[in-house]
């Protein structure tokens, strides 16, 4: 039989199927499987065999079309055990999968309180275009500010097409629109802390966001760890995954000379460049320097591309 994956904690998995959920575990011979990542995520679909007691064992995971996933953060406690560290506080050999095969991917930053970081918009941006995962934005306590000067900040993300909603879970400003784009789809909220994905989930369905927060605050263990994930289902059809606060985000395996084409509007330009390994960054006859000089690539945009290029966390 198959299921959909809709929570995972500590090695055990429910499954939503046909004849009810049940909670999973790996085949044995799956779990040797477990080098580099995480084998096994919420969003997946996957075979399995139903026992007599409500439960079953994971036979297969299924081919995903699509993931988000990140180099896995290590805890305070993994850091101090590590005589080793080398400080960094990610994990750069193992992937940690957030959510597998989404419909789309959920950006909630609030315009203020705190002030949205471009850099991680960004981040999320190219993981989204690698993946070829549609993906939007959502601009929290719009009531705050006055919209014309929030449309202001996100306009660059408006020039390249990618979409932009206005909300507030104070005014009810947009609240309706993202309740639509959420319907009958598997959607990953994501975003930093104090951004407003609570205060929002409450508002579309009530009740929905406290047990999203409930569960995050439970099952978290570390800094930027959380061992349970989980989908939640709406009234009207789909699912929403929600990441806790993010502090930062570190690529797994996009390389630095490849992240030009996650860029759209540097992308674009690439074959005008005099040279084909061009970075972008000081070579002479680069056509993304010279956009970037005539105003066509927004400055901030660049500054991010740069800070990523080298090595930056966000």
């Amino acid at each position: 039989m198959q299921g959909l994956v809709i929570r995972s904690q500590s090695g055990f998995y429910t499954i939503e199927t046909e004849i009810g959920q049940l909670i999973c575990h790996l085949r044995g011979k799956l779990q040797k499987e477990r080098i580099h990542g995480d084998l096994v995520a919420i969003g997946d679909w996957v075979d399995f065999t139903p026992l007599d007691d409500h439960t079953g064992v994971i036979e297969k995971i299924i081919t995903r079309k699509c993931m988000i996933s990140r180099s896995a953060p290590i805890s305070r406690k993994a850091k101090s055990d590590d005589t080793t560290s080398t400080g960094s506080d990610f994990n750069r050999s193992y992937q940690q999968i957030l959510i597998a095969n989404p419909d789309q991917l959920v950006l909630v930053f609030s315009i203020t309180k705190p002030t949205p970081r471009f850099g991680m918009i960004d981040r999320f941006l190219v993981i989204s275009e690698k993946q070829d995962v549609p993906v939007f934005i959502v601009v929290n306590k719009i009531d705050l500010i006055s919209k014309e000067l929030a449309e202001t900040y996100f306009a660059p993300y408006k020039d390249l097409d990618y979409d932009v909603i206005y909300t507030s879970a104070f005014s009810g400003q947009g609240l309706e629109d993202l309740m639509n784009r959420l319907q009958a789809k598997v959607s990953l909220l994501t975003g930093p802390s104090g951004a407003g994905k609570t205060s929002l989930l409450n508002s579309i369905q009530p009740g929905l966001g406290l047990e999203v927060r409930q569960v995050s605050h439970v099952t978290s263990k570390g800094r930027h760890t959380t061992v349970v994930r989980q989908l939640f289902p709406l009234d009207g059809g789909g699912y929403v995954a929600d990441t806790p606060g993010l502090k930062a985000l570190a690529f797994w395996d996009i390389k630095p000379e490849e992240l030009d084409g996650y860029f759209p509007e540097i992308r674009k330009l690439v074959a005008n460049c005099q040279f084909s390994d061009c970075s972008h960054s000081h070579e002479p006859g680069c056509a993304v320097l010279k956009a970037v000089q005539e105003g066509i690539i927004h400055p901030k945009r660049y500054s991010s591309y740069l800070r990523i290029r080298y090595g930056d966390v966000e």
